[in-house]
């Protein structure tokens, strides 16, 4: 074996190597896009696409190069001299054979190299969906038990004001009741500021609005003006 396919032979064991590392279930797809956003990998990922494309470069022109090859010794019909000399026909065989294994092993490079780049872009988009799937449950649980506190509190009071009217109002449910006029006493506040303001800035452009019709019309007047000047000029 030449110096070139020893070289994409190993390539190919490294990627088995390393897509047999990246389908280990103990390591989930969170842990991996830890690793892959360490520092290192960072500095690496501004000539990644550069590499990935260069790579398929080389290994398609060797796959080619495989393929003529194959061709070559598979459509070679053994000569007189071949009859004669069974060694020779050997020999072509043996050409067949290592061109047929650096076909293969070229091929499985280019596809295992493609492979690779899919199945990591997939961990990062699973491990994203997944960060982003426990975040919006953790909302959903807590949006759940403040809807089951707030229901508590309402049906409390609810309790509170049946028994307010028989006569049996208890301590805890006056309390929240207080508690309850006191957020909506706030809340009527808070809309009573802002109402006053939206009041104070409908006045404020409603001012600025008469203003502008009233400049709009001294300009009226004196283009006005102007014209009837100057066609008293043209007379």
């Amino acid at each position: 074996m030449t110096l070139q396919w020893t070289v994409v032979a190993l390539f190919l064991y490294v990627e088995i190597g390393v897509l047999v590392i990246l389908c280990l279930p103990f390591i989930t797809a969170t842990r991996w896009q830890k690793i892959f956003r360490l520092n290192i990998w960072s500095s690496v990922a501004k000539f990644w696409n550069k590499v990935f494309l260069a790579m398929i470069i080389i290994l398609i022109v060797l796959f080619l190069d495989a393929v003529r090859e194959v061709r070559k010794y598979s459509n070679a019909e053994p000569g007189k001299d071949a009859r004669l000399n069974p060694n020779m026909s050997d020999h072509l065989h043996m050409k067949l054979f290592r061109a047929q294994r650096n076909l293969y092993i070229s091929g499985f490079s280019l596809f295992l190299w493609l492979v690779m780049r899919r199945v990591i872009t997939l961990i990062n988009q699973l491990a994203t969906v997944q960060c982003t799937s426990a975040a919006l449950q953790m909302q959903a649980d807590n949006i759940n038990q403040t809807a089951k506190k707030y229901m508590e509190n309402n049906e409390l009071l609810k309790q509170t004001l049946m028994q307010g009217k028989k006569g049996e109002a208890t301590a805890e449910g006056m309390e929240l009741l207080k508690k309850e006029v006191e957020r909506l006493k706030g809340e009527l506040k808070t809309s009573g500021d802002a109402l006053t303001k939206s009041q104070s800035e409908a006045e404020a452009m409603k001012r600025q609005s008469d203003g502008l019709a009233r400049e709009y019309d001294r300009l009226l007047n004196e283009h006005q003006l102007l014209q009837d000047s100057e066609d008293k000029k043209d007379n």
